[in-house]
């Protein structure tokens, strides 16, 4: 098997952490970078003891500098980093010839005035905006497959999207009566300091947060437009609980006049099947995080509420798996021809 050389940007955080995890023990990768400002200078294996022995865990972690990261050789980069900082750095690595995969917000959204508006500044590369892919693997595979820049989704977009775009696609569900309530585990707000992430803070307490307009509302809406086929606003509320990963979603919205119950399970059945990552859980199945933390599956199931018309979908998936690295390395996999699990075959 050929191996890609590859280079994790901002491999200190969570879901530098996860990627660390799959991508050392992928058959198809070589790891020859790894950077972090804070750790520069550090061993790998010394800033995560878990990695020791693992072949690659003996790289020493670099500045994110465009320069240093090319004369590795890499080929192909994962840049964990806030947004706002991701974009420059993205920029910098395509010019030298490298495909990167993303996982900030810095490309997700196609108009550079809905991301000011829900980031607060105008996007760092706009000209990337309209080639940038976004990274649903299950969605939008040969578009993935022949893009040098992807823009992975977030963790909360794609536990309510892979159960709606069906859906939607299929004109089952009025998009204007969708609401979509979510609790995250606490890793969700990435690893730094933060008084309200606290232990004592977090455990036995759960609060709804960033409401009424949550960042990730942008993408949300961006991509239940595109399969609707008309603009589409929906009530999101997500929700902060006391465990460390993981993210279950119930979203619910009106049947449209006429439409049958099955046709929910027919429609999630068609668009998936097949599909090595998602698990149907069929009608009446709950989906329960303690049954995906550490993979990259999301497990999805419905059901159907005759007293108001509703139907409930019921996803889980782990925030920083499907929701982050996993999820981004499913992209790589398609990029780079290997099997869709390499990698990424852990229960």
């Amino acid at each position: 098997m050929n191996r890609i050389k590859t280079a994790i940007v901002g491999a200190s955080g969570y879901s530098g952490m996860e990627l660390l995890r799959l991508l050392l023990t992928h058959p198809g990768v070589e790891l020859v970078a790894v950077t972090s400002r804070q750790e520069a200078g550090n061993a790998l294996d010394a800033v995560f003891p878990r990695f020791r022995k693992a072949a690659g865990s003996a790289l020493t972690f670099i500045e994110p500098y465009p320069d240093a990261i090319a004369a590795t050789g890499a080929q192909a980069a994962f840049l964990a980093l806030p947004h706002g900082v991701a974009a420059e750095i993205a920029r910098a690595l395509l010019d030298r010839g490298l495909r990167v995969i993303d996982l900030s917000a810095d490309f997700r959204l196609r108009d550079a005035a809905v991301y000011e508006e829900y980031y607060g500044h105008a996007p760092t590369a706009p000209e990337l905006l309209t080639e940038a892919v976004y990274g649903l693997p299950e969605v939008r595979a040969e578009e993935i497959r022949v893009a040098r820049l992807i823009a992975s989704p977030g963790c909360y977009p794609t536990s309510i999207l892979l159960p709606l775009l069906p859906l939607l696609r299929a004109r089952l569900i009025d998009p204007a009566t969708i609401v979509a309530n979510s609790m995250s585990g606490v890793s969700g707000a990435g690893r730094k300091a933060d008084l309200t992430l606290l232990f004592c803070e977090c455990h036995e307490s759960a609060r709804a947060y960033g409401v009424p307009k949550h960042r990730h509302l942008s993408e949300i809406e961006q991509e239940l437009s595109l399969a609707a086929g008309e603009r589409v606003v929906i009530s999101f509320i997500p929700h902060l609980i006391p465990v460390n990963a993981g993210i279950v979603t119930t979203t619910t919205a009106m049947l449209r006049e006429g439409v049958v119950p099955d046709a929910v399970g027919a429609a999630l059945e068609n668009a998936y099947c097949g599909q090595p990552f998602v698990r149907l859980l069929g009608r009446g199945g709950c989906a329960d995080t303690k049954n995906v933390t550490r993979t990259n599956f999301i497990d999805i199931g419905w059901q159907y509420d005759p007293r108001t018309g509703r139907v409930l979908l019921m996803s889980a998936e782990d925030n920083l798996g499907k929701g982050a690295g996993g999820q981004a390395v499913q992209s790589f996999n398609l990029m780079f021809g290997f099997s869709a699990t390499d990698g990424l075959q852990n229960f």
